[in-house]
């Protein structure tokens, strides 16, 4: 039995925009909503947090 983790990727089957949330919530075996819920959260203030971090994983991470 292998202890390896899966690589952090771009989820494919449970997207809403670009399947960051769902990727981050394979790698780590957590609900995604609660990266969507983090990255709403960060949005509310103004946006640039929240939607920078999301756009910058966006390009970083690759897709499945």
């Amino acid at each position: 039995m292998s202890n390896q983790k899966n690589p952090l990727r771009r989820s494919r089957q449970n997207r809403i925009v670009a399947g960051i949330c769902s990727g981050l919530g394979e790698f780590f075996g957590l609900n995604p909503i609660w990266f969507r819920l983090a990255f709403l959260i960060a949005a509310i203030p103004g946006g640039v947090l929240g939607i920078g971090l999301y756009l910058i994983m966006w390009i970083i991470i690759p897709s499945e």
